[in-house]
């Protein structure tokens, strides 16, 4: 696979082009029209902890030729139009790489490749989309690759060869038992989008955390009830889960509290938030609407994530953000209200 080319020239999808091509990969980043012509004029601007550095790379508003690996780096609600955008050299030998959040891409895309061409990947590292041409790698992390609809194979292997020349690449199997898992991990990138803050200065609110546990066990129990299976990713099992669940719910939210708080030096914004400042239709649909939709189609409800999803729905619409105090009553967030119910 010797040429590379990356859909989506958002956070992650920056990070990867600029990343793969300072690593000596040939990477085509296709963006839109004002991510190319900033990046072209002056490189892609990566900020760290530890400084920042710009990046030279080829660039394009859609690709140009036929490529060997083609990378999916768009949010899941933007895959149909990309694939339209780009589908003139979307031939039938390229191998295809996901990265999006939620359970969904793949399966969206099988309906115009051959499912064995498709592998699926979980990003573990955080990025935050600053402005065209300009982004923040906020922390490193594992970028987990598997077949979600066959066997692991050497496509598998030099996929991994090649993506592991700038991060650390980890190949397992079951990969869509770790997908389910990884949406909880995301399952609190709701709560930023409502109240238009960081993840740094929402979760130092200790409502908000306790909030992040509600959401989270009634969407693990509506999981758990359609005999869907959670798989243990590598740095994160089950059992981090499965522990918050279980803990008293102060115990739980002191942990989210201390975790979201210390992700990052620089602010960072979950992705649901990201699309919003970006005035873009979020992938909330695919993070808690996920477990909404899978209670539906069984009968039962799930009126925490419903109502969040309706809530981030409202800020897309109206394009402002709630006061804090409003989600706080709207989901009755006093400490004791939640004595209350015995939670």
């Amino acid at each position: 696979m010797k040429n590379i080319a990356v859909i989506g020239a958002g956070a992650i999808g920056s990070v990867v082009a600029g990343y793969l091509t300072k690593a000596g990969v040939s990477v085509l980043l296709v963006g839109r029209k004002d991510q190319v012509e900033a990046i072209n004029k002056n490189g892609l601007g990566i900020a760290k902890a530890d400084g920042k550095e710009v990046i030279h790379m080829s660039t394009a508003t859609k690709l140009d030729k036929e490529y060997d690996l083609v990378i999916f780096t768009v949010k899941t609600q933007d895959l149909e139009d990309a694939y339209q955008e780009n589908h003139e050299f979307l031939g039938p030998y390229a191998n295809i790489l996901t990265t999006q959040n939620g359970v969904q891409a793949d399966n969206l895309l099988s309906t115009h490749f051959d499912p064995e061409k498709i592998i699926s990947s979980i990003v573990m590292f955080g990025a935050t989309y600053i402005r065209p041409g300009e982004v923040t790698y906020n922390f490193p992390g594992d970028w987990i690759i598997g077949k979600p609809f066959s066997v692991n194979d050497s496509r598998v292997t030099e996929v991994e060869e090649i993506l592991g020349k700038a991060f650390k690449v980890i190949i397992k199997s079951e990969i869509t038992g770790m997908k389910w898992l990884k949406l909880f991990v995301n399952f609190n990138n709701c709560i930023p989008a409502l109240i238009g803050k960081s993840m740094q200065e929402t979760f130092a609110d200790m409502d908000f955390c306790r909030l992040s546990i509600l959401l989270l066990k009634e969407g693990v129990s509506i999981v758990d009830q359609a005999g869907i299976q959670l798989v243990s990713m590598p740095q994160f099992p089950v059992d981090r889960v499965r522990g918050l669940m279980a803990m008293p719910i102060e115990q739980a939210a002191a942990i989210i509290n201390k975790t979201l708080t210390t992700l990052s030096k620089e602010p960072l914004y979950g992705s649901i938030l990201q699309s919003i400042m970006r005035k873009k239709t979020s992938e909330i649909d695919f993070i808690n609407g996920e477990v909404t939709h899978l209670a539906k189609n069984m009968g039962i409800t799930s009126p925490l994530n419903r109502r969040v999803v309706d809530l981030v729905h409202q800020v897309e619409r109206e394009g402002r953000f709630f006061e804090p105090e409003v989600i706080k009553k709207e989901f009755n967030l006093g400490l004791k209200e939640l004595r209350s119910t015995g939670v």
